[in-house]
This record gives structure tokens, sequence and C-alpha cells, in this order.
């Protein structure tokens, strides 16, 4: 009964623990041409068009991205 219950918590936990490691992080971007900011949920890399703008800060939520673009000035003028 022991070993049935122990076998039983390792498939769950090894079913649970993929889930745990996808945290999703959101930045602010710029567009390079059009320079129009928006929330991304991946972080730019050099072959796409856009830019982290500010300091990189990674966000853990959408509406704290969302707050933090409204005090970004390159982003409040578009």
């Amino acid at each position: 009964m022991t070993c049935k219950l122990i076998f039983g918590a390792l498939i769950a936990a090894a079913i649970a623990m993929p889930s745990f490691a996808q945290t999703t992080t959101f930045y602010i971007a710029q567009d390079v041409k059009t320079k129009r900011c928006t929330i991304v949920d991946q972080r730019p890399t050099t072959t796409t068009t856009t830019t982290i703008v500010g300091d990189g800060t990674v966000y853990k939520t959408r509406t704290e991205a969302e707050g933090a673009m409204k005090t970004v000035k390159v982003c409040a003028t578009n």
C-alpha cells in the first residue's frame, strides 16, 4: 500500500512539474519603424523589429506592464 502511494505521488509530481516551470513574463517593446510600444510575453531578440524600452524591466503580469508603459516617456508620446 505504501509503495503504491509513493508511486502515485511521484507520478502526480512529474505531471505537475512542467506547469510550475512555465512562468510568464512581460516586457515593454517598441517597434523600430513605427515607434509604437506594445506589451510582449517574449524578450525581443536581435532578429526582431522590436526593442525593449526603458531599463529592460521584466514584469510578472500584463497589468503591471501596462501601468509601467504609461510612465515610459517614449511610449507616452505615441
